[in-house]
């Protein structure tokens, strides 16, 4: 989780930065959503031997994907088609881009996660970023099963025999309704909030990182909470836990209620309370 968090970070910058998608890029996201929360990490280099998916209930093979030593080449084109193809429809740029990583498998573990984040940051760089107010994560995570329906594509569990020339305007379709309901949910909530005297709150929003943005929803639930609150929240150990808290103490994003070491409390600043109403 803490790992998930570093990556998500890492994307915004790179979203921020307007940065081309590249081979780089897409190892150190897969480094980071790995780590134990790191900053500071090496690109992952792509798996040396052969992976294979099964399923867990029967340990029948699900999918059997490229050999390691066609990796390198299959990533190397994808990157180079995500750059060459900036003139087609973000969407469709994202959802091929997803679907070919997760059929390259280039990794033994966390390939899941790496496509995802390789996803939202085509969508952040063209434009289509929803503020941190709502994620494509959330979408895939409410119905697993159906995703990787989805993305089963092809007349064989074996990458060589149809699943890379496979017909994935069923993945594409899939893909854009996930996106058509993650900012349909995002407009609703802005209507609601207009109807009710809101205000837009999308650059304050901007202004928090992911872990903030999600702790949002512990104060909505509590006033004052406790360092494990927070830590549990995210899975972390007590140790990150309090020193979490006293980072976005000294960034302004929470304030100390109970001084106490043993019983150290705190609330949401000011500033950003009225986010709760989002």
């Amino acid at each position: 989780m803490q790992g998930y968090y570093a990556a998500l970070a890492k994307l915004e910058q790179y979203a921020a930065q307007g940065v081309s998608v590249t081979e780089k890029i897409i190892q150190t996201l897969h480094a980071l959503v790995m780590s134990d929360g790191r900053t500071r990490v090496q690109p992952t280099p792509y798996r040396d031997g052969q992976n294979v998916i099964k399923d867990s209930g029967t340990g029948t093979i699900v999918y059997l994907p490229p050999e390691s030593k066609d990796v390198s080449g299959l990533m190397r084109n994808l990157a180079f088609w995500i750059k060459e193809n900036e003139e087609l429809p973000c969407p469709i740029v994202a959802g091929v881009a997803h679907y070919q990583f997760a059929t390259i498998h280039p990794y033994y573990d966390g390939n899941g996660r790496a496509a995802r984040l390789l996803t939202t940051l085509i969508l952040h760089l063209g434009g289509y970023d929803l503020k941190g107010l709502y994620s494509l994560e959330e979408h895939y995570a409410k119905n697993l099963l159906r995703y990787y329906r989805a993305i089963s594509i092809g007349p064989s569990h074996n990458y060589y025999f149809g699943r890379a020339e496979s017909d994935i305007t069923e993945w594409l379709e899939y893909f854009t309704e996930g996106m058509a309901f993650a900012f349909e949910k995002v407009v609703s909530q802005m209507m609601a909030s207009n109807k009710q005297g809101g205000k837009d709150h999308s650059e304050l929003m901007r202004m928090l990182d992911p872990k903030q943005r999600k702790s949002l929803e512990l104060f909505k639930e509590y006033d004052v909470v406790t360092s494990k609150q927070v830590g549990d929240l995210f899975g972390f150990q007590p140790r990150t836990n309090s020193s979490l808290c006293k980072k976005w103490v000294d960034a302004g994003f929470l304030e100390i209620v109970d001084p106490s070491l043993k019983s150290r409390k705190y609330s949401l600043a000011s500033k950003y309370k009225e986010l709760l109403d989002n």
